[in-house]
């Protein structure tokens, strides 16, 4: 296996030296910054929201979530130990000050707490779903009636294009619909090679 392919498989589940490299790429590659805040925007985010990353790496998105939820609270979990200690080290101060949490845990553990809360979002993760209606019920147990589930898509693929990104938006948002998630819009964003597609449901 070549060094690029080893480095790409990270992307998945980062552990060891390449894990963290996967983690510097995640944090500091720019269209992965913009896709971040462009993600964050579409929440509309209150001062007193409870909100939840699902695969949070190294607590990009999720530092800029509790920037603007200054009474409230946010969770990120992710299945890597190497990516929970990147964010937790990214969002110290807020932990410190009990406006912030990041643990390892899954999202079938999330939602088997029946946590509440008013925001769940994803970017760059629901590709690695073993089930996309599974998955999207157990994202509606973890939210409040009038929720908002936000899930963000960049294809990453050898040569991606607008067709990748638009096929997974439509699978998306026939898992959302399978839910039971209500108010399905979808917003797109133009990068490089590919654009990000974001899909937003309302858990009614």
């Amino acid at each position: 296996m070549s060094l690029r392919s080893s480095v790409i498989g990270q992307f998945k589940q980062p552990h060891g030296l390449l894990g963290h490299l996967a983690g510097f790429i995640m944090a500091n590659r720019p269209s992965n910054r913009e896709r971040n805040e462009w993600t964050v925007g579409l929440l509309a985010l209150e001062p007193t929201h409870k909100v939840l990353e699902i695969g949070c790496g190294p607590g990009l998105a999720l530092k800029s979530c509790a920037a603007k939820i200054q009474e409230g609270y946010v969770v990120g979990i992710d299945h890597s130990p190497v990516m929970i200690r990147q964010a937790q080290g990214k969002l110290a101060e807020e932990i410190k000050a009990g406006r912030a949490e990041v643990r390892l845990d899954t999202l079938a553990g999330m939602a088997a707490q029946s946590a509440a809360f008013d925001r769940v979002y994803s970017a760059n993760v629901v590709q690695f779903l073993s089930d996309l209606n599974e998955g999207f019920g157990q994202i509606r147990d973890c939210l409040i009636a009038g929720g908002m589930v936000a899930t963000t898509y960049q294809p990453r693929s050898k040569n991606p294009t607008r067709a990748n990104a638009i096929e997974m938006a439509t699978r998306i948002e026939a898992a959302m619909k399978s839910a039971g998630f209500e108010g399905i819009e979808r917003h797109e964003l133009a990068l490089d090679p590919a654009p990000a597609i974001c899909v937003i449901g309302v858990n009614i």
